[in-house]
C-alpha cells in the first residue's frame, strides 16, 4: 500500500529547503523518539551533503528509554550526526542545542553567524523547541499535524540563526509500517488511516513487543492470542458495545490509540535499528520486482 500525504504547502516547503541549503552551515532535524526512523524526512539527508546533522530525539519521556539510547547509538554513525534526546519539558537541555552547533561547526561568530536549518515532520514539536530556543513565541503550536505554514529566519543571538520550515512529509511513504507508525503517534492526520486499521497494527505490534504492559494496564491474567481478541477484551471493558451485544470497533480503537499516545499504556518505542533494516530490505526486494515488472512491460510494448 502506497500512502500519500503531501499538502501543497509541503511541496513548496521542499523546494525552499533545496534553495535555502547553499547558505547553511548545518540542519538541525526534529525527530520522534517512539518513531525515530518513520519520523525522518529521507530528502532532508540527500539535501544536506556533507553538512554536520544534530538529530533531536523528541519527546523522549514518552518513549522507551532503552530504545532511544539504542537509536541515538545506531544514528551517530552516520558521519557528521550528533543527537540530542530531549522532553518538551526540559527546556535547559533544548538550549543545549545553541552550543551543540557551535561545537559542530567552530568559527568566529562576530565575522559570520552559524545558519542553521531546523526542520521535522508534523506535530513533532519543532514549534515548541524554536519558542524555547528564541525565548518568546515565535512559531505557532498546537497538537495537529502541519500548524507552520511558511519559512521564517530567526536570529537567536550569540551568532546562531535559524531558518525555519513548515513541517515536511515526503510524497510517498512506501514502507506501509512507517506508515501506521505516523499515522498512532498522530504526525498523519486522522483521515489519513480508519481508526480500527491503526488500532489493530499497534494492537499487533504491542502483544508482540510489549505484552507485559499489554497485561498490566488492562488487567489480563494471559496475553490474548491475537489483535482482535484484544481490542474485543478493551471493548468490553469500556462498555464499547453496540447493540446485540457487539463491540463498537470505531470507539475502541479511538481508546487504544489515546492510551498509546498519552503513555497511559507505558513507554513505548514503535521501532527499533533491527526492525527497520529488516523491513527496508524488504522493501529493495518489492522495489526490484516492480522495476522488472516495468521493464518487461516495455520490452512487450
Amino acid at each position: 500500500m502506497l500512502i500519500q500525504w503531501y499538502p501543497g504547502h509541503m511541496h513548496k516547503a521542499s523546494r525552499e529547503i533545496k534553495a535555502a541549503m547553499e547558505h547553511i552551515d548545518l540542519t538541525i532535524e526534529i525527530i520522534d523518539a517512539r518513531i525515530p526512523f518513520s519520523s525522518q524526512n529521507p530528502a532532508l539527508a540527500k539535501l544536506r551533503g556533507d553538512k554536520p546533522c544534530i538529530k533531536v530525539l523528541s519527546k523522549c519521556d514518552l518513549a522507551d528509554d532503552s530504545r532511544t539510547q539504542e537509536w541515538q547509538e545506531y544514528l551517530e554513525r552516520e558521519n557528521g550526526v550528533k543527537t540530542l534526546a530531549v522532553a518538551m519539558s526540559q527546556i535547559d537541555k533544548i538550549k543545549q542545542l545553541n552550543s551543540l552547533c557551535h561545537k559542530l561547526v567552530p568559527r568566529d561568530i562576530s565575522v559570520k553567524p552559524l545558519h542553521a536549518l531546523i526542520t521535522g515532520i508534523p506535530n513533532v514539536g519543532k514549534s515548541t523547541i524554536i519558542n524555547i530556543l528564541a525565548g518568546r513565541t515565535i512559531a505557532k503550536t498546537g497538537d495537529e499535524p502541519a500548524v507552520t505554514k511558511h519559512q521564517q529566519r530567526i536570529d537567536l543571538g550569540d551568532g546562531l540563526v535559524l531558518f525555519d520550515t513548515p513541517g515536511v512529509l515526503w510524497g510517498n511513504i512506501e514502507n506501509q509500517n512507517s506508515g501506521y507508525r505516523l499515522a498512532a503517534t498522530g504526525a498523519i492526520k486522522d483521515t489519513a488511516f480508519t481508526h480500527e486499521d491503526v488500532a489493530s497494527w499497534t494492537a499487533e505490534f504491542l502483544l508482540r513487543d510489549y505484552p507485559e504492559l499489554i497485561k498490566a494496564r488492562y488487567q489480563l491474567e494471559t496475553v490474548p492470542e491475537n489483535e482482535n481478541v484484544l481490542l474485543d477484551i478493551i471493548g468490553r471493558k469500556r462498555g464499547c458495545l453496540k447493540s446485540g451485544n457487539k463491540i463498537d470497533l470505531d470507539k475502541v480503537s479511538k481508546i487504544l490509540i489515546g492510551e498509546l499516545r498519552t503513555t497511559t499504556i507505558g513507554k513505548i518505542t514503535l521501532e527499533t535499528p533491527a526492525m527497520i533494516e529488516v523491513e527496508m530490505a524488504q522493501l529493495d526486494i518489492i522495489r526490484a520486482e516492480k522495476a522488472a515488472k516495468k521493464l518487461a512491460r516495455k520490452k512487450r510494448d
